[in-house]
């Protein structure tokens, strides 16, 4: 099975030892904006991180429990060929990459927690958002 790549924003976690259980491939920062729409910071580190595919349940496990939970808004996500997590506080989507239906879950759970529809960038039919 593929190992897993994906982006962790290093603000959103209020326990940030999980980016020792992953490897970082690439680190990028930038500065908030107001469409970024987190006003409470001035920057998100975007870590870009392999996740060995055994350990990809555990790993969203723990970043669920991890997420900082003051503000609702936060999600992480990783992917290989066939599997999508998608990864918000104490909820988790291991999605099916085919299937339009279990990303239209995970967008609108997304949407609820307060997400703009821009950033919930994970969607088949959505292209990644210019920051």
């Amino acid at each position: 099975m593929d190992n897993f790549v994906g982006v962790i924003i290093e603000e959103s976690l209020a326990d940030k030892s999980v980016l020792k259980d992953v490897k970082i491939l690439l680190t990028k920062v930038e500065p908030v904006t107001e469409k970024h729409q987190t006003s409470w910071l001035k920057k998100w580190t975007l870590h870009t991180v392999e996740i060995p595919a055994e350990q990809a349940q555990k790993i969203a496990e723990t970043i669920s429990q991890s997420l900082e939970s003051r503000h609702a808004s936060w999600y992480a996500d990783f992917k290989n060929q066939t599997t999508h997590f998608i990864v918000f506080s104490n909820k988790i989507f291991k999605i099916d990459r085919t299937s339009k239906e279990q990303y239209d879950a995970a967008k609108q759970y997304g949407i609820s927690l307060g997400i703009p529809e821009y950033q919930v960038d994970f969607h088949p039919e959505v292209k990644n958002w210019k920051r």
